[in-house]
């Protein structure tokens, strides 16, 4: 059987976000969030060359994968950041265990 490389990366956008959705929905852990965030993420990174490759607008594609790798880059640093601090101060990482806190 021969793919051809659009189907193949068609059939990795589509693992991705369901390993994605998958481990959105079972995680519980404030970095392990980030850390399946950033796999979605991946999988619209190779969904947007896909869709260049595709239009013929290769460089196109490239150009907003680039973009969106640098926004997630920072916004990646920003959560891991404040996961630390919610770890330092209320001692926990567990998102349950978070939203019983008052103060």
């Amino acid at each position: 059987m021969n793919l051809a490389p659009l189907n193949v990366a068609l059939v990795g956008v589509l693992g991705l976000l369901g390993i994605g959705m998958y481990g959105l929905l079972m995680t519980r852990n404030l970095i392990k969030t980030v850390i399946v965030l950033q796999i979605l993420v991946k999988a619209a990174v190779l969904a947007l060359v896909m869709a260049g490759s595709a239009a013929g607008q290769i460089h196109l594609g490239q150009s907003l994968a680039l973009t969106v790798i640098v926004a997630d880059t920072i916004v990646a640093v920003v959560g891991l950041a404040l996961a630390i601090q919610v770890r330092r101060r209320c001692g926990t990482l567990d998102v349950q265990a978070l939203a019983t806190l008052r103060r």
